[in-house]
C-alpha cells in the first residue's frame, strides 16, 4: 500500500483531478485514471481496481463543483443525455467483464490518446458547427458514448463538450452544466459499480488515504489559473496524456 512509486503516481492523478475541477488545464482529469492504473499495477492490482478507487473520489470532487456552481446550469441537458448514459454505463460494465487486464489497459490508452487528438482539433470542429438546440435524437447517442467512455476511463469530457459547446452557453452556464452532468454520470456509475464489486472495502481504504489531495488540487488549480497561461500548460498536459496513453496501449 505504501510503495513509493504507487503513492507518487496515484497522488499526481488525484491532484490532477482537483486541478480539473478548479477549471485549470481543460480536461486535465482525463489523466487521473491512466496515472492510477500505472500506480496500482505496481502492486499487482487489475485495472478495475483503479476504476473502483477513482470513482468515489471523483464523485466527491463533482459534488464540490456542483456546490460552487449551484443552479448555474441548463437543466434540460440532463433529460437529453442521461437516458443514453445509463445505457452506455450498463453496456460498458458488461464489456469490462469481457476484457482482460491487458485489453482494458489498451482501451484506456486509446481513449486517452483520442482525447488529446480531439482537444487539438476541437476548435476547427466547432468552427464548422452552427448553434443548435439539444434534443433526444442527438442527446441519447451522445449519452451512450459518454457512458461507455466514462466507464472505461472517466473519458466522457470530449463527448459532453461536443454536445454542450454548440449550444452557445455562457461560460458560467457551461461550467455549471458540465459539473452537474458529470456528477449525475458518476452517481449512475456508483449505483451500477457497487453491486458488481468494482468498488470494494479495499478500494475505499485506498481512496481515504488520498482524499485530502482533492481540496489541495482544487486550491492549486485556482492558484495556477491566475498565474499560468492555459495555452502553454495545456500543451504540456496533452503531451503527458498522449504519452501515458501510448504507454498503456503498447506496453
Amino acid at each position: 500500500m505504501f510503495e513509493t512509486g504507487t503513492i507518487l503516481l496515484a497522488s499526481i492523478g488525484i491532484l490532477l483531478m482537483g486541478f480539473s475541477k478548479a477549471g485549470f488545464g481543460g480536461g486535465l482529469g482525463i489523466l487521473t485514471t491512466p496515472f492510477c492504473l500505472l500506480a496500482f499495477a505496481r502492486l499487482g492490482k487489475p485495472p478495475v481496481f483503479a476504476l473502483g478507487f477513482v470513482l468515489p473520489l471523483l464523485l466527491i470532487a463533482d459534488l464540490t463543483s456542483v456546490a460552487n456552481y449551484w443552479r448555474k446550469w441548463e437543466l434540460s441537458n440532463l433529460k437529453y443525455l442521461l437516458p443514453g448514459v445509463v445505457i452506455g454505463v450498463l453496456f460498458g460494465v458488461r464489456l469490462l467483464d469481457r476484457f482482460s487486464p491487458r485489453q482494458l489497459n489498451v482501451t484506456i490508452g486509446i481513449i486517452s490518446m483520442a482525447f488529446v487528438l480531439f482537444q487539438l482539433a476541437k476548435e476547427k470542429i466547432f468552427a464548422a458547427e452552427g448553434k443548435f438546440a439539444p434534443n433526444h435524437a442527438i442527446g441519447v447517442p451522445f449519452g451512450i458514448v459518454a457512458g461507455i467512455t466514462s466507464t472505461f476511463a472517466n473519458g466522457a469530457g470530449p463527448v459532453i463538450a461536443m454536445f454542450l459547446i454548440p449550444q452557445g452557453l455562457s461560460k458560467a452556464t457551461f461550467v455549471g452544466t458540465n459539473a452537474l452532468l458529470f456528477c449525475c454520470i458518476n452517481l449512475i456509475k456508483l449505483v451500477i459499480f457497487l453491486p458488481r464489486g468494482i468498488i470494494t472495502v479495499e478500494t475505499l481504504k485506498f481512496g481515504a488515504m488520498y482524499l485530502p489531495l482533492i481540496p489541495i488540487g482544487v486550491w492549486m488549480g485556482v492558484w495556477l489559473n491566475r498565474r499560468v497561461p492555459d495555452r502553454w500548460f495545456n500543451r504540456l498536459v496533452y503531451a503527458f496524456t498522449f504519452l501515458t496513453g501510448l504507454k498503456l496501449a503498447l506496453f
